[in-house]
């Protein structure tokens, strides 16, 4: 994959590329921003040029038929030496004492990267067909990584561990990682592409190189949903500054029936019943929303902290702080009044706080209708 497939980030690629030029490329480099900005792009393109892809008419290999060779294996991502770790669901009916690693989705994985560089976790947790699961990296990861990065690389150059999400470690999977980063295979890197890098073992986070990526200039998005998705100037630029940054949100606002309209629906109908103090309706709506599964209500709570946000910042009138959809922002003409400086810290803390119980398996239905309960006090204020 070329850097010149990778969307914006011209800085970063001159990093990458410069950490080569001066013989500088760490054992591990964890690409950390915020969700859409391309971390995974990115990483798969430098994986690419350490493998020996040409970039810009140069490769790391000598030889000219080991280049043509290369580039054929990874234009199919089937290098042998290129190595993904993500994570994955313990399929229902799976005996206790199977061990489940990457590999065991490995079909569905290798589809997912084939069709492009810019995929979301809902995107993979349908490939896994995945229900009411979390996914997580087991310990028998960090096993079959050490033993794949102990053999030698069949080209002679880099070997290359791409690990997705590194935070859904378990506790002995990141242990077991964490003496593979202090006593590193030879000629081996390691590429974390992280979202939340806090949730990381300190001990790992000081034992690689943190590399941070931007959000994406609404300029790029904008050139590439003119260029890429055939889309007209006017609605690219429109759909740019609402996607704010991020190129995912950009793909999801093209789609009429996206995921985030279905939340700002839930959104509405959660902010108009606990303003009416309709209990039966509210009851209805968390037993609805307890329904989904627990990576999709976590994004959906996320999207409300966004759309709290939006609504509060609505009240000062100031376009160039807004990144609202049409529909969200006739929304919050008549309701943004309801979140102000009396409200907006303890509804923001109390999604913050739902969220981190809902990812420790509380129980949903309970924790959806006492937010409801408590969106009631607090938009009376």
């Amino acid at each position: 994959m070329q850097f010149s497939e990778v969307i914006g980030q011209e800085d970063a690629k001159h990093r990458l590329m410069q950490l080569v030029e001066e013989q500088r490329v760490p054992h591990a480099l964890m690409l950390t921003g915020p969700v859409g900005c391309g971390k995974m792009a990115l990483s798969l393109a430098f994986a690419s040029y350490l493998l020996g892809e040409r970039m810009e008419g140069k490769s790391l290999l000598q030889s000219t038929a080991q280049i043509a060779n290369t580039e054929a294996m990874l234009r199919k991502w089937q290098h042998p030496d290129l190595h993904f770790s993500y994570p994955v669901i313990r399929p229902k009916g799976t005996p206790g004492e199977r061990k489940i690693t990457s590999d065991d989705f490995a079909k569905e994985w290798h589809e997912l990267v084939m069709e492009g560089a810019y995929f979301t976790m809902d995107q993979w947790m349908t490939r896994m067909s995945a229900e009411n699961q979390q996914a997580v990296i087991f310990e028998a990861e960090s096993d079959l990584l050490n033993h794949k990065l102990n053999i030698k690389s069949s080209q002679g150059g880099y070997k290359v561990s791409i690990l997705w999400l590194p935070e859904r470690m378990n506790l002995t999977a990141s242990n077991k990682l964490l003496k593979l980063l202090e006593e590193p295979p030879l000629q081996t890197v390691f590429l974390l592409v992280s979202e939340e890098p806090e949730r990381l073992l300190e001990t790992i986070r000081s034992r690689v190189q943190r590399f941070a990526v931007q959000r994406l200039d609404d300029a790029d998005i904008e050139q590439a949903l003119v260029t890429k998705r055939g889309i007209g100037e006017e609605d690219a630029h429109r759909i740019a500054r609402a996607a704010n940054g991020n190129w995912l949100k950009a793909l999801e606002l093209l789609d009429v029936g996206n995921e985030n309209r279905q939340f700002f629906e839930l959104f509405v109908i959660l902010m108009r019943k606990a303003y009416a103090r309709d209990l039966r309706e509210l009851k209805s709506w968390s037993e609805t929303v307890a329904g989904f599964g627990r990576e999709k209500q976590r994004r959906m709570l996320t999207y409300f902290l966004q759309m709290v946000r939006e609504n509060f910042a609505y009240n000062f009138r100031q376009e160039n702080i807004l990144y609202m959809t049409h529909e969200e922002e006739d929304f919050a003409n008549k309701f943004a009044r309801f979140i102000n400086e009396r409200n907006v810290v303890d509804i923001a803390d109390m999604l913050q706080r739902t969220i981190r119980d809902i990812a420790q398996n509380a129980n949903a239905k309970i924790q959806f209708f006492n937010l409801a309960l408590d969106m009631i006090i607090f938009l009376r204020r």
